[in-house]
């Protein structure tokens, strides 16, 4: 089996399609697991953020499995599949797995550095592992994508490269003027309560705003972000919740607002946003960070209004300056991509091994248990002491081969050596597979503790 990766990004296709093509959550969980129904794959990950759609494989056949998660993507994205197909990209193998890796330590990402990616990673794991679609290579994928991410943000100074979207879009709206200086005393509305909405919230507090009003669907998660920023131990602004069906009268009162939802349609509209600026004296500042859009792309011809979405951030992104620490991120994710692949290999053998040490367990134990029958008059002493002999024999006849055929097998084309040791000792196939089933079982336990969603 192989990893294959078939996705779209904001470096790849326009941000049209990737509006197009995002995934609600529902939807993202049917691609997974029409992903597994289909016949080249036995693992499937998404990862899904507001500029990427990608789809992780375990794949037997590389050109059926892109011809296969090719037409899934599209058939789930609604977008035609002779339009999808100029703006795919395909990783194989290794050069899946440094895909990742890069991912996480925010070198693909819109704003370079940024580190939000990581709760998209743990989210995209979260969700496989709940549907039981991600075995043993996807689980060690992401796992170790977060490590690797993690890594590179307390090693290097990424994080000196680029900003949270968050941040990158306020400096946006400020117009080159300092964020605090540019959010004092504003009236903030944020329309969403996710991760990525409270951050906005937060941040926008930390500037300085006098007040900051949350909208949501469900109006008790609105409340809950309300009450920790105005907390003492919060940000302590000035903060209240609001349903979604007061958005438009808020509008007509905020001097600047952010939108991050799940939502399939437009959240505010150019109607919505012209009732809001008739007789205002200041203008008003809106930045969309939702995939599909949350506002009205008529914002942008609107007198008074400053509007930043995905799209212009993307623009605003191409010029953005590179810290030297990229380099550094670049060797250290080459290293993990190494240090994974040998470890992938090496654990290939590792059920061979452990079968063969069982094996060898087992004759012992047939041994003793003959060696009773010859010599009844043997007390536990002796015979303990017997036992004990033969299994430090067996152990140090097998301790040598073992060790170095774990490290043949990490080496690149090692592959071959799990083979040799199951034919030298005629090991039974059932008695590896048994062991690499009982290693797979410890995966279907749930692994929301580790869930930090990030949108």
């Amino acid at each position: 089996m192989s990893l294959l990766v078939v996705g779209l990004s904001h470096r790849s296709a326009p941000v049209s399609v990737l509006e197009r093509a995002a995934l609600a959550a529902d939807a993202q969980a049917k691609l997974l697991q029409d992903t597994l129904a289909a016949e080249p794959a036995v693992e499937a990950s998404v990862l899904s953020t507001c500029n990427r759609i990608e789809l992780y494989a375990d794949v037997d056949k590389f050109h059926a499995g892109v011809a296969e998660l090719s037409t899934l993507l599209a058939q789930h994205s609604g977008v035609g599949l002779e339009e999808l197909t100029p703006y795919l990209y395909v990783h194989y193998e290794d050069r899946a797995v440094h895909h990742l890796f890069s991912v996480a330590c925010g070198l693909d990402s819109m704003v370079v550095g940024e580190g939000q990616i990581l709760g998209q990673i743990k989210d995209g794991l979260a969700r496989s592992q709940e549907l039981h679609t991600a075995g043993r290579l996807l689980n060690d994928l992401f796992q170790q994508a977060l490590r690797v991410g993690k890594r590179a943000h307390s090693e290097t100074g990424i994080d000196r490269a680029g900003q949270s979207l968050v941040t990158f879009g306020l400096e946006q709206l400020a117009a080159g003027r300092p964020v605090d200086v540019w959010a004092k005393d504003k009236r903030a509305l944020v329309i969403g309560a996710g991760s990525m909405s409270s951050l906005a919230a937060a941040t926008l507090a930390r500037a300085g705003v006098a007040e900051v009003v949350v909208a949501n669907r469900t109006l008790e998660r609105a409340e809950r972000l309300a009450q920790i920023l105005g907390e003492p131990g919060g940000t302590g602004v000035a903060a209240r919740a609001v349903p979604m069906d007061a958005v438009g009268g808020e509008l007509t009162r905020a001097d600047v607002v952010v939108s991050c939802t799940g939502a399939t349609g437009l959240v505010l509209t150019e109607a919505q946003i012209l009732r809001a600026t008739e007789g205002r004296t200041g203008g008003l500042s809106l930045l969309d960070l939702a995939m599909p859009r949350d506002i009205d792309g008529a914002a942008h011809r609107i007198d008074g209004v400053r509007f930043v979405d995905i799209e212009s951030l993307a623009e605003a992104s191409a010029d953005a300056p590179m810290a030297a620490d990229v380099d550094q991120v670049r060797g250290i994710v080459s290293d993990e991509v190494a240090a994974f692949g040998a470890a992938q290999r090496a654990a290939t053998i590792t059920p061979t091994v452990v079968a063969l040490r069982t094996m060898a367990a087992d004759v012992v134990t047939g041994e003793i248990a003959r060696l009773d029958g010859r010599l009844p008059e043997l007390d536990e002493k002796q015979r303990a002491e017997i036992t004990q002999t033969v299994r430090r024999v067996v152990d140090k006849l097998l301790h040598a081969p073992t060790v170095r055929v774990k490290q043949l097998a990490a080496e690149p084309g090692g592959a071959g050596y799990a083979d040799a040791l199951r034919t030298l000792f005629d090991l039974d196939p059932e008695a590896v597979a048994a062991v690499s089933r009982a290693d797979l079982n410890e995966l279907n336990e749930p692994v929301a503790k580790n869930r930090g969603r990030a949108s």
